[in-house]
């Protein structure tokens, strides 16, 4: 296993799914209530699995069959990226409420949490374009070594979702401040830009 190419996937799947949206607000709630915390984290990263794996294993084979798939989808990555970048900028310009949408729901059960935890995965559209086409079109450039890049992208949405899970205890009173959620928007929007970035560039 190539160990750079193992981190650049571990560095891109982090990019991607560290921006504060439906799904990860509400894995921080339920960290933030104790409340079915590893059942959740461990849905929400086998999803990911799934479709890391498809995105790597099988984007590249339709780019072979379709050759305009690949600059397409990357022009239209970027261009998806450059706006969500954009748009993380303009809400580090003013407080964000995700925390407390978060933990203003009523507690469920463990069959309604996992319910609520697919839904915010799998009828999500930005979840295929991040892990299906961006990591797949992204995988496409190492040649030979998708295989550690899916590791590295993998290992990224485990690490990220159990450290969002169990860590948002201690998150809670630093989160609880606008402030912190405009520096979070902030590193969140250069990060974006600087992937949209390097998909145009590498086409």
């Amino acid at each position: 296993m190539s160990i750079p190419v193992y981190f650049a996937g571990l560095a891109m799947g982090l990019s991607l799914i560290v921006a504060i949206g439906a799904q990860n607000a509400f894995v921080l709630r339920q960290g933030l209530r104790n409340e079915h915390v590893f059942a959740v984290c461990l849905t929400c990263a086998l999803s990911d699995l799934i479709l890391i794996l498809v995105g790597v294993t099988s984007f590249g084979k339709i780019a072979g069959w379709l050759p305009w798939v690949n600059p397409v989808m990357r022009y239209a990555g970027a261009a998806f990226l450059t706006w969500y970048g954009a748009k993380s900028l303009i809400a580090a310009l003013r407080s964000h409420d995700a925390l407390t949408v978060a933990t203003s729901r009523e507690k469920s059960g463990l069959g309604k949490a996992l319910l609520a935890c697919l839904a915010f995965t799998w009828l999500n559209p930005h979840v295929y374009l991040d892990t299906v086409v961006l990591l797949g079109s992204i995988s496409t450039q190492f040649k030979g070594h998708q295989a550690a890049f899916a590791a590295g992208a993998v290992s990224g949405s485990f690490l990220f979702f159990f450290a969002l899970g169990y860590g948002a205890r201690w998150l809670r009173p630093f989160f609880a401040k606008p402030t912190a959620w405009r520096a979070l928007d902030g590193l969140i929007a250069a990060v974006m830009g600087g992937i949209a970035f390097q998909l145009v560039a590498g086409a």
